[in-house]
């Protein structure tokens, strides 16, 4: 088990120098050309793989151009569409509504407020930080997704389980100029070492900080559960 720092901040600072030191390209993965496109990107990609989403929308991004043509596209089209998407009938109808209300009440622009985004269909906390951090250059939180999630809970940074309060309590420890950046090196350190199910412990630059660590650890702090 490896020996956390003395203060959760202390944790933190220390998580995100090495994991900046392992991964200097760290950015977001999903491919698009304006904040439109980012907006569908981040709305597709919830409980789906960017690579699966990017793979899916450069052929979306071809067709479609502005909310227009989005929001004038029937439910059967644009599902079918997006037919290899999981959730892709919910999600098409996020897609056109979200972009029926940005043509009735922003002019065709995306929104560049946390409380306008969020009142979008399909749009949560989460995508709205993409969107503003990305889209917008307004970083006022942290993205909490499932890496993200998983790894603050392992690295002992956090016992809480809902992402709205992970990210409250991130913003407490994380320094403000890496907010967005915490979590480009999470979703990177947990595709390539860090996973869900088998973390390569052995090949870890956080293992000996690490509570979880499975070389003597008995629990994994992000599931609770026994390695």
């Amino acid at each position: 088990m490896g020996t956390p720092r003395e203060s959760r901040q202390e944790q933190a600072e220390a998580i995100v120098e090495r994991l900046e030191a392992e991964y200097p390209d760290s950015t977001i993965s999903l491919r698009y050309s304006n904040r439109l496109e980012l907006l569908i990107a981040v709305i597709l990609s919830a409980q789906c793989t960017d690579e699966r989403v990017n793979k899916e929308t450069e052929h979306l991004f071809a067709k479609y151009d502005g909310p227009e043509d989005y929001a004038n596209a029937t439910q059967d089209e644009l599902a079918e569409d997006l037919s290899s998407i999981t959730y892709y009938n919910s999600k098409a109808g996020y897609v056109r509504d979200s972009c029926e209300l940005i043509l009735e009440e922003y002019d065709g622009e995306v929104p560049d407020t946390m409380s306008e985004l969020t009142e979008l269909p399909g749009v949560g906390r989460k995508t709205a930080n993409v969107v503003l951090q990305h889209g917008h250059d307004v970083v006022e939180g942290i993205v909490v997704d499932t890496h993200v999630q998983r790894l603050s809970r392992r690295l002992g940074l956090t016992e809480e389980n809902r992402p709205e309060k992970i990210e409250q309590e991130l913003m407490e420890l994380v320094p403000g100029g890496y907010w967005q950046q915490f979590t480009h090196l999470c979703i990177d350190h947990g595709r390539a070492v860090c996973d869900a199910r088998n973390p390569d412990c052995g090949d870890c630059v956080l293992a000996d900080l690490c509570p979880s660590e499975k070389g003597d650890s008995d629990v994994d702090l992000a599931s609770g559960e026994p390695w």
